[in-house]
């Protein structure tokens, strides 16, 4: 489906067929949301429906957001059922004929024309399933959004060196801090901001819900890889993440879930009988990780409180 497809309404007239959805997950965004969308109109000169997924929100701007715009709609799941489930939750509502769908935090900025790009780039890799944009910290540093797929041995070093010794080369190997900043394909991309090609999504059957969250984007994007399609990287799109509002304010929550959601990752893809010293292996040494690292996060925030 292009741009230019059009549907004829009962009156005669023609208008064009919408190719493009927004969908975000919300958990309280707080005054995030509000930029999320005030932004989104310098991204492109489509005006896509926005749909907000909301896993039990407290702080009322989901439902403010919706009455406020016209464009956004509100999509209780009934409870916090994590990002990719949400994101499910809202792609089946979809009508199967839009072609593509915008995956983002609602957390995000976005950057003057950061989705016609990646639209544009979407129709030089037609086999492209997910397309994303260079990420920006708040500072204007770039994050290391494009990424490849972790094996045991890279997972393992950047896990455990990562934040103590960052150019160590596992960490290098992951996050591809050596590679040039053009576009090309990678093993995935930041869940953070995707375009999604509708047909790839569905012939991968969206997220695996059972990432309550974290790593569901590494998982995303290695299935996609194995299904024949591809995730390309096009830092000539931009947006500015502000990351981690929800996972700073809920540590002990949230930390559990990513290495509950790395040890998943590898399990899953060593899965055999003899690899069974492998996993207890790596299931001790993320939960002795996982304490240290909530036990540092809590210190932070009371620090900071």
């Amino acid at each position: 489906m292009n741009s230019s497809d059009a549907v004829e309404r009962q009156d005669g007239e023609t208008t064009a067929t919408p190719r493009l959805v927004v969908v975000t997950v919300t958990y309280s965004p707080g005054e995030h949301l509000e930029h999320f969308i005030s932004t989104l109109t310098t991204a492109t000169g489509e005006k896509p429906q926005v749909i907000l997924a909301d896993n039990g929100s407290d702080d009322g701007t989901p439902e403010l957001a919706a009455e406020a715009n016209e464009h956004v709609r509100l999509l209780r799941t009934g409870g916090n059922i994590g990002y990719g489930g949400a994101i499910n939750r809202a792609v089946a509502e979809i009508d199967p004929d839009i072609e593509f769908i915008v995956i983002s935090n609602p957390d995000i900025r976005w950057g003057t024309d950061a989705i016609d790009i990646l639209l544009e780039a979407a129709q030089r890799w037609p086999r492209a399933g997910a397309i994303g944009p260079m990420v920006r910290e708040p500072d204007g540093s770039v994050y290391p959004s494009a990424r490849s797929v972790p094996g045991i041995l890279d997972g393992a070093g950047h896990a455990l060196l990562g934040s103590v010794w960052p150019g160590n080369p596992w960490t290098q190997r992951y996050r591809q801090d050596n590679e040039a900043v053009a576009e090309r394909t990678v093993g995935w991309l930041s869940g953070s901001c995707l375009l999604v090609r509708r047909a790839a999504f569905d012939s991968i059957e969206g997220f695996d819900s059972r990432y309550f969250m974290y790593m569901e984007d590494v998982d995303f994007g290695d299935r996609m890889g194995r299904a024949g399609w591809h995730n390309v990287f096009v830092p000539a799109a931009e947006v500015t993440h502000a990351k981690g509002h929800a996972a700073g304010r809920h540590p002990e929550t949230m930390l559990p879930a990513h290495h509950a959601s790395a040890y998943r990752f590898q399990a899953d893809r060593h899965p055999h009988w003899w690899q069974a010293p492998l996993r207890v292996a790596l299931k001790a040494g993320l939960a002795i990780r996982c304490r240290l690292a909530v036990r540092s996060a809590l210190r932070e925030r009371d620090a900071q409180s």
